[in-house]
């Protein structure tokens, strides 16, 4: 591909790359400009062009890069923190949600103290390790219909007793 088509082609493009970008800025909260993540990534696709990469289909490059950009960007952003009274906030969550999320987390801690031991195991090695039931079985030596109605039971406990908190 030549420099003239490649350059044809990302014209062509741009304000699909920047409705990439706006996009992703509005999903993940950040105050980001979609405009930086668009030359980031047309600045990506001419190194890549200028070192010899074989560029087959501009477009679809044009597309993956800008996404990487986006998803870099994001893993970089610092978040600043500020102390309150002895508590720490995140720059970019306010304070009642902050609070919020603390109420949660004490009311799932609440939930999980309810539950018995082999209930915590199953749900643990379920949710948080994203184990599969033949995974659990395995792990466990217990029969997977055993594992998966462990499981339904403690998620409806718990369902049942989150509605008796928020009454």
């Amino acid at each position: 591909m030549t420099r003239i088509e490649i350059e044809h082609t990302l014209s062509g493009i741009r304000r699909k790359l920047l409705n990439i970008a706006e996009r992703f800025i509005r999903a993940s909260g950040t105050t980001a400009d979609a405009e930086d993540f668009v030359q980031d990534a047309m600045a990506e696709l001419w190194m890549l062009f200028e070192s010899g990469y074989p560029i087959r289909n501009v477009e679809a490059l044009a597309v993956k890069i800008t996404k990487t950009v986006c998803v870099r960007n994001y893993r970089k952003r610092k978040i600043l923190t500020t102390f309150i009274e002895g508590k720490e906030f995140s720059a970019e969550v306010t304070a009642s949600e902050k609070l919020d999320l603390q109420d949660a987390f004490n009311a799932r801690k609440v939930l999980w103290s309810q539950l018995n031991e082999t209930q915590k195991r199953y749900l643990e090695m379920r949710d948080e390790k994203m184990m599969s039931l033949d995974e659990i079985a395995v792990a466990t030596g217990h029969s997977k219909s055993s594992i998966k109605a462990t499981i339904s039971q403690a998620r409806k406990m718990m369902k049942e007793q989150l509605e008796q908190m928020s009454k």
